[in-house]
């Protein structure tokens, strides 16, 4: 690891794999037990820094030498646990990290805001946790890990989700519903995961690989397989397996809906990846067959029927957690393609996604805390009295529908040449037909912002209205990264291109 070594002291580039999770997990006790939520901001704030930095390093070394492998403990795999990083997981390891660190700028206000005072510390702990088990499942090589990961995330998100019952008692049941799901989905994964060891003998995702093309007609590998995208799916929020999700954007802190309508989602769609291509073979049976009839069939169906429930809600965090799952929609037609082009433009959607609706959220936490609002008609008029966060809102609003001169339009570009290459002319059909109602929803908000009347009884001017910088900061940052990488879209599609390419070569290069 010479780029790191060259970028980091050598004890630490030596173990920046394991100190990229390590640190969140030590840090969020340190959060816990410190007096005031504005410390524990600092702590988490802190923290997300070094892991943002050392993700960064960690990406430039396998762009510059390959694969990364560290065995935790010095036990070697597969006997021990690994970490093993590739160009399929650096692109989620340094979107995670990035976010994070964002997310945790933008925290301060947002949480002070919804958050009782002696509990911010805590919070600021369970988030540090979730951003843990995040990184964890992006870097892990350990097929079982990866589930303890998985679950580490969770488990702090149900938490940090139901904290949102000060505002709002219903988040109090949505981190009910988003428990039960969760665990559903997280029990229907570890029985794959067990009926794998049973057929392999082993955890260790590389070497697991290598055993099961001898095992075709196994029917408990293809029981497995069958667990595991179920299980993955409903943490995914694949159509129909996506019921928990808009409640828990709807009524969360908005802190934590921004944070994780970013990631979570992402780590879920990016561990099929790994198991389709990677542990699976992608060329078996039962596998082509979920490519078409799983994957594409539903996604198509997420993209559609998701886009239109978006069409008909009222509340505007209910109506972009409907559209999250229309767009994780487009990300599965993707991976249902099947092809390294199709991969390509489901990885790049997810990367442009995180982009788009994290300004997005951000925007209306903005809106938030200023006036409160939740409804769309509450956004009358506010590009009068916020002008910086309504264009903000606009810009990321424009990405979603997939308007050229923002990201948006190229990760819907790539996933339609795909379908084409493929000989999809229907998927491509769907792609147009979902953008079209996308356009419906997204211009009733932006109506409502920049045409409607403003409320009467809302007073102040700009000054007085402005979105603490805290927040517009990160906001504008994800805002002028949709615009960016629309003209210098080079680096988030070769980063794609190679993450594809990884997977449909088995991560060996």
């Amino acid at each position: 690891m010479e780029f790191l070594s060259s970028l980091l002291p050598a004890h630490v580039a030596e173990h920046a794999p394991a100190l990229v999770v390590v640190a969140p997990l030590l840090m969020a006790a340190v959060a816990a037990i410190m007096p005031n939520g504005r410390l524990g901001w600092g702590v988490a704030l802190l923290t997300t820094a070094v892991s943002a930095v050392l993700a960064v390093a960690i990406v430039v070394e396998v762009q510059t030498g390959g694969v990364i492998s560290y065995a935790m403990g010095g036990w070697q795999p597969p006997a021990g646990i690994e970490f093993r990083i590739d160009n399929l997981n650096a692109v989620l390891l340094l979107l995670i990290a990035a976010l994070g660190l964002l997310s945790t700028i933008y925290a301060l206000p947002s949480v002070a805001d919804e958050i009782a005072e002696n509990r911010q510390a805590l919070f600021y702990s369970a988030f540090l946790v979730c951003f843990a088990g995040l990184l964890g499942v992006a870097i892990t090589g350990d097929a079982f890990n990866m589930f303890v990961f998985l679950e580490i995330s969770s488990i702090s998100t149900y938490v940090l989700v139901g904290m949102g019952a000060g505002n709002d008692r219903r988040a109090l049941t949505a981190a009910y519903n988003y428990l039960i799901l969760g665990t559903i989905g997280a029990t229907f994964f570890v029985i794959g995961v067990g009926f794998l060891y049973m057929a392999t003998g082993t955890l260790n995702m590389a070497d697991m690989a290598e055993r099961l093309p001898d095992m075709s007609d196994n029917r408990v590998v293809q029981a497995a397989f069958a667990f595991i995208i179920v299980g993955l799916g409903l943490k995914a929020a694949m159509f129909p397996l996506h019921l928990w999700l808009p409640n828990a954007y709807a009524y969360a802190p908005n802190f934590v809906t921004s944070f994780l309508a970013t990631t979570a989602t992402k780590v879920a769609f990016y561990t099929l990846v790994r198991f389709l291509f990677d542990v699976f073979w992608p060329d078996a049976p039962f596998v082509q067959v979920s490519f078409l009839w799983v994957f594409a069939v539903l996604g198509i169906i997420g993209m559609i029927v998701a886009s239109v429930q978006a069409v008909f809600q009222d509340d505007a965090r209910r109506l972009l957690a409907f559209s999250s799952v229309a767009q994780v929609g487009y990300m599965m037609l993707g991976l249902g393609i099947g092809t390294a082009a199709g991969v390509s433009a489901g990885m790049l959607h997810l990367v442009n996604h995180a982009l788009m609706k994290g300004a997005l959220f951000m925007a209306l936490g903005a809106f938030a805390i200023r006036f409160g609002v939740r409804r769309i008609s509450d956004l009358n008029g506010f590009a009068r009295s916020m002008p910086f966060t309504s264009v903000a809102f606009t810009i990321a609003g424009l990405s979603l529908v997939g308007v050229p001169m923002t990201i948006g339009f190229w990760s819907k570009w790539y996933l339609g040449v795909a379908a084409f290459e493929n000989g999809w002319w229907w998927a491509v059909a769907a792609l147009i037909l979902s953008s079209l109602i996308a356009l419906a929803y997204v211009a009733r908000m932006l109506a409502a912002i920049w045409v409607a009347e403003p409320h009467h009884d809302r007073s102040g001017g700009i000054a007085s209205a402005r979105a603490p910088w805290l927040m517009l900061v990160p906001m504008w940052i994800l805002a002028f990264a949709n615009i960016w990488f629309f003209f210098q879209p080079d680096f988030l599609v070769s980063l794609t291109n190679a993450a594809a390419e990884a997977a449909l070569n088995g991560a060996s290069q």
